[in-house]
């Protein structure tokens, strides 16, 4: 197990597992394609410089107090993950810049509450402490 300092600063803490062997067929639903992600985060890139000058990972403390505003319901969803899973500082400044990017692949001017549960939940790992 890794200490909490170190996976404070790891982003997206997530587990992948294994493919059902039916979802390996070549008949199997396809995902989105590769271009078409490519696309989604180019636009959202190009979101983050034009807002900010720098990309969300490169955001510091005020700027990212600047861009990733929240509702106060959000607020008290984020304290209350905070709160639950221990999380230090550092931890609630990566989850917001996380949510802000999920907001920018979906091209959301905000940060909504799907967008933060999904960034909570990639701290996945933390829970293990």
């Amino acid at each position: 197990m890794m200490s909490g300092p170190l996976m404070d600063r790891i982003d997206l803490h997530v587990d992948v597992p294994r493919l059902p062997p039916h979802a390996l067929r070549d008949d199997a639903p396809r995902g989105e394609s590769s271009a078409a992600v490519r696309a989604r985060v180019v636009a959202a890139r190009e979101r983050q410089l034009s807002r900010a000058g720098r990309s969300n990972a490169h955001l510091d403390i005020a700027l990212t107090h600047a861009t990733c505003r929240l509702t106060e319901d959000d607020r008290r969803l984020l304290e209350h993950a905070i709160d639950a899973l221990q999380l230090s500082a550092r931890s609630m400044h990566r989850i917001l810049r996380v949510a802000r990017t999920i907001a920018d692949l979906a091209d959301s001017t905000a940060i909504a509450t799907p967008h933060l549960a999904e960034a909570i939940g990639y701290r996945r790992l933390d829970r293990g402490r």
